[in-house]
C-alpha cells in the first residue's frame, strides 16, 4: 500500500464507503419498486376494467331506456284488441296497425348500436311482431318458454337482461320488458336482442384484458367471451374463475401462475345487473418497461456514485441554506408546535396547517353567507324587513311558490335523515340556480317537506312565462331527485315586500287543491268565492257503511267510499276543511259504533298511531278513500278472526323476520306473502312484542350485532353490513337508541367487565 498513490487510496476508500451502501439501497429499492409497480399496474388494470364495465352498462342502459320510452308512446295499444293472427290480418286497418308497431320496433333497433333484432308478444295472443321474421304465428316463431325463466329474476317494474342463443345460433343478450300498468293498459312483453359481439367490442375498444376477458352473470354462467364455445356455460370450470366467484368483495385483483406464466386477474361485480366482469393480463408483458427501467437504474447508479460523491456535499449545503434560514426564522417568530422534524418536513407541515386554516375560514365564511341569506328570506316571509333582503330582491314584483313533497310520510319512511338532508341541499341549490337573470329566486326549507321560493322579477310577460317554465323544471327535477312527486303551489303577485307573508299563505292554500286535483302538478292560487256555502256530509252513506261493517261486506264499503268521493268531486265547491271533516267524522262514527257494541278498539288499532294526524297528512282524495277502506278492513279482519289465528300469524311473522333480518325487507310485500294486511301485521307484532314493526326488526339486528362484537374480529363496518345496515351511521344511531352507547363503547365495556 505504501507504493500506491494517496489519491488512488482515497478514491478506493471513498468508492468502497459509498458504493456498498448505495448498491444495497439500489437493490432494496428496486425490489420494492417492482412490488409497488405490480400493485399500481393491478389497480390501474382494475380501474380500466371498471371503466369498461361502466361503458358496457351505459350501452345496455341506453337500450333499456329506449325500450321504456317506446312503451310510453302507447304504440302497442293499436294492436291490443287483436288476440289472434287472423284478427290481426282481417283488414287493411289492422294490418296497418301491426306494421306501425313493426316500424317502431325497427326504429328501436336502429337507436341502439349492436341490436340484432326485437319483437313484441301481446299477452295471450297467438302471434309475434318481430323485426327479424315480421308478423308470425307463435307456432312458426321461436319458442318463448325461456321468457318465464328470464322474468323470474325481475325486480319491480324494470326489465331484465337474459343471455341466450337464438335458433340462428347467434349469441345475444336479450332485454325483456313486460308492459306494466304504470305505462299502459296493454299486456305484453317487449324483447330486444343485443348481439353478444357488441359487448365484446366494448371490451376490446377499451383495451381490456390483454390475455382475455370474461363476462359472467350472477349464477356464474358466461355471458360474453372471445371463445364462443364457453358462452352460456359455467365459468367455474376454470380454477381461477371459480375462486373469483367465491369472493365476497365487489371488485379486486389477484396474481396467479397459470401454465408456467404469471397472470394478473381483475374482477368487478356490477350492482345494477349482478354480473361479474373478469380480465386477465400477462404480468411479464405489463412489467417489461419496469424491468428495463430497473436495469437502467443500476447502471445509472454506478455512474452517479463516481460522479456525485464530491458534488453532493456542496450542492446539498448550497441548496438547503435558504430553507434552513427560513425555518430558523419561523421558529424564532412563532410557536407552531412542530417539533422533531427536519427543515423540509417542518415547512410542509407549516404550509399544510396554514392551508387547512384558510380552507376552514373560507368554508365558515361561505356557510355564514348562506345562513345570512336564508335568515333574511325567513324574516321576509314573516313580514320582517332587513337591508340584506332589499339587496337580494331589487325588482318591483314578488311571487311565492311552495314546493310540497307528496305523501311526505311515505317519503320519510323510505329515507333516512342523512338522505333527506342531502336531498334538501340539492333541491334548494337547484331551485336557486334556475333564477339568474331577470328573475331572482331564493329557496328556504320550512319543515314537513315544504320549501318556500320567494321570486322577485320585473314587469314583463316574458319573465312570468320563464318563471312558470322554471317552476315546471323544478317539479320535474325534484321528482327525479327524490324519486317522489312534488306539488307546487303558486301565489298571486304583489308589488311590495310587505305582501310576501300573504303570498306565502296563498301558495300554501293553493297546495290544498291537491286534494281534488291530484299530486304532482302546478297549482295556482285562486280566490275562493264559495266560502259562504254549507258543508256537505254524506249522512246516508255513513249509515250504510256501518251496516256493511256489521255484515263484514268490504265490497260494498269500497263502493260506498267511491260514491262519497264522486260526490265530493262533483260538488260545485267543497273546501279542504270540509273534506277532512267528512273523513274524520267517518272514522269517529265508526269507532263510536264499535264501542257501543262493546268491541275493544284498543286491540284493533294497536300500533296504528294517531289516525287523525295520519288523515290530515294525506294529500289526495284517492289516498283518503284507501286509508278509510284499510281502516274498515282491519276492523272486519279483527271481528272475523278465530281464536288463535293471531298467534299463528305472529309465529310466521317472527320467523320471517328472524330468517331475513339481514335483507332489505319491504313490509308491504312481506304482509302479502303472509296473507294479511300491512296494518294488521303491525298490530300483531305490537300485541306480541310491545314494539312497532320497524323497532322489532332493528332490535333483532342489534342483538345479532352484539354477538358479533363480542365473538368475532369483524370491524364495525363489516358487522353493520352483516346485520342488514347499508351504512355505519344508521347502525350507530340504532345501536345507541337500544343500548344507550355506540358499538365501540359497548365492546369496550364488556371487555373491561370480563
Amino acid at each position: 500500500m505504501k507504493r500506491t498513490p494517496m489519491m488512488l487510496q482515497l478514491i478506493v476508500i471513498l468508492f468502497c464507503v459509498m458504493a456498498v451502501p448505495t448498491a444495497i439501497l439500489t437493490w432494496f429499492s428496486g425490489e420494492q419498486t417492482m412490488r409497488n409497480s405490480e400493485q399500481a399496474i393491478a389497480e390501474s388494470a382494475l380501474a380500466e376494467l371498471n371503466a369498461s364495465r361502466k361503458l358496457n352498462e351505459n350501452a345496455l342502459n341506453n337500450v333499456a331506456l329506449n325500450t321504456v320510452r317506446l312503451t310510453a308512446t302507447h304504440i302497442f295499444d293499436r294492436i291490443r284488441p287483436y288476440e289472434t293472427f287472423d284478427e290481426l290480418n282481417s283488414n287493411f286497418s289492422t294490418v296497418n296497425n301491426a306494421r306501425a308497431v313493426l316500424q317502431e320496433l325497427l326504429s328501436l333497433n336502429r337507436s341502439g348500436e349492436g341490436v340484432h333484432s326485437s319483437f313484441f308478444h301481446l299477452g295471450d295472443s297467438d302471434y309475434v311482431v318481430s323485426t327479424e321474421k315480421g308478423i308470425k304465428k307463435l307456432e312458426r316463431f321461436e319458442s318463448l318458454e325461456w321468457l318465464e325463466e328470464a322474468l323470474s329474476a325481475q325486480r319491480g317494474v324494470s326489465g331484465v337482461w337474459y343471455p341466450r342463443k337464438l335458433e340462428s345460433s347467434d349469441n345475444v343478450v336479450s332485454y325483456v320488458l313486460p308492459l306494466n300498468r304504470l305505462s299502459t293498459t296493454t299486456r305484453g312483453t317487449i324483447v330486444v336482442n343485443l348481439r353478444e359481439s357488441q359487448i365484446e367490442n366494448v371490451f376490446r375498444s377499451s383495451g381490456s384484458g390483454q390475455q382475455g376477458y370474461m363476462l359472467l352473470d350472477s349464477n356464474g354462467s358466461v355471458v360474453s367471451h372471445k371463445d364462443k364455445s364457453l358462452l352460456l356455460k359455467s365459468g367455474s370450470v376454470k380454477p381461477v374463475i371459480g375462486e373469483i366467484l367465491k369472493q365476497s368483495s365487489a371488485e379486486g385483483y389477484a396474481f396467479r401462475e397459470v401454465d408456467g406464466e404469471r397472470l394478473l386477474y381483475t374482477w368487478s361485480k356490477s350492482r345494477r345487473f349482478g354480473w361479474i366482469n373478469v380480465n386477465s393480463y400477462s404480468v411479464d408483458d405489463l412489467m417489461a418497461s419496469s424491468h428495463a427501467m430497473q436495469r437502467n437504474i443500476v447502471l445509472l447508479t454506478a455512474v452517479i456514485i463516481l460522479a456525485g460523491t464530491v458534488l453532493t456535499f456542496f450542492l446539498a449545503t448550497w441548496v438547503s441554506k435558504p430553507a434552513r434560514e427560513l425555518v430558523r426564522t419561523m421558529r424564532t417568530r412563532g410557536n407552531l408546535g412542530i417539533k422533531g422534524k427536519n427543515e423540509l418536513a417542518f415547512l410542509d407541515a407549516a404550509f399544510k396547517r396554514m392551508r387547512e386554516e384558510e380552507e376552514a375560514l373560507n368554508h365558515l365564511l361561505h356557510a355564514r353567507e348562506q345562513d345570512a341569506r336564508s335568515l333574511a328570506v325567513h324574516h321576509l316571509i314573516r313580514g320582517e324587513h332587513t337591508p340584506q333582503a332589499a339587496e337580494m330582491f331589487p325588482a318591483p314584483n314578488f311571487l311565492v311558490a311552495i314546493v310540497s313533497i307528496d305523501s311526505y310520510r311515505n317519503y320519510v319512511s323510505k329515507t333516512n335523515p342523512e338522505t333527506r338532508s342531502y336531498h334538501r341541499y340539492l333541491l334548494i341549490s337547484h331551485c336557486e340556480s334556475l333564477f339568474r337573470e331577470e328573475a331572482y329566486g331564493r329557496c328556504v326549507y320550512q319543515g314537513d317537506g315544504c320549501f318556500a321560493i320567494v321570486i322577485n322579477y320585473g314587469q314583463t310577460e316574458r319573465v312570468r312565462a320563464g318563471i312558470h317554465a322554471a317552476l315546471s323544471a323544478i317539479r320535474d327535477e325534484a321528482a327525479e331527485l327524490l324519486e317522489h312527486t312534488v306539488t307546487i303551489g303558486i301565489s298571486s303577485s304583489a308589488e311590495e315586500r310587505d305582501g310576501v307573508p300573504e303570498l306565502v299563505v296563498e301558495a300554501t292554500e293553493a297546495i290544498k287543491q291537491r286534494m281534488i286535483a291530484g299530486s304532482g302538478g302546478l297549482l295556482v292560487w285562486k280566490e275562493e268565492n264559495g266560502r259562504d256555502k254549507k258543508y256537505i256530509y254524506p249522512a246516508n252513506s255513513e249509515r250504510r257503511i256501518l251496516n256493511f261493517l256489521d255484515n263484514g261486506d268490504l265490497d260494498h264499503i269500497r263502493k260506498e267510499l267511491k260514491l262519497i268521493g264522486d260526490e265530493i268531486r262533483s260538488a260545485e265547491y267543497v273546501s279542504y276543511d270540509n273534506i277532512l271533516f267528512i273523513y274524520h267524522q267517518l272514522a269517529g262514527v265508526t269507532i263510536k259504533h264499535l264501542r257501543e257494541n262493546n268491541v275493544s278498539t284498543a286491540r284493533i288499532f294497536a300500533g296504528r298511531g294517531n289516525m287523525y294526524a295520519a288523515l290530515a297528512s294525506i294529500d289526495t282524495l284517492d289516498e283518503l278513500e284507501a286509508y278509510i277502506y284499510e281502516f274498515c278492513r282491519d276492523i272486519v279482519q279483527y271481528l272475523a278472526r278465530t281464536p288463535g289465528e293471531g298467534n299463528q300469524h305472529g309465529e310466521r311473522i317472527i320467523k320471517y323476520l328472524s330468517e331475513r333480518y339481514r335483507e332489505e325487507i319491504v313490509f308491504q310485500e312481506m304482509a302479502k306473502e303472509i296473507g294479511i294486511s300491512y296494518s294488521y301485521m303491525r298490530k300483531i307484532v305490537y300485541e306480541m312484542t310491545g314494539k312497532s314493526l320497524i323497532d322489532y326488526l332493528n332490535l333483532l339486528r342489534i342483538e345479532k350485532a352484539k354477538e358479533l362484537l363480542l365473538d368475532s374480529n369483524l370491524t364495525i363496518t363489516q358487522i353493520a353490513s352483516d346485520v342488514g345496515y347499508y351504512n355505519v351511521q344508521s347502525f350507530n344511531r340504532f345501536f345507541r337508541k337500544f343500548e344507550g352507547m355506540p358499538p365501540s363503547g359497548y365492546k369496550a365495556s364488556k371487555y373491561r367487565t370480563s
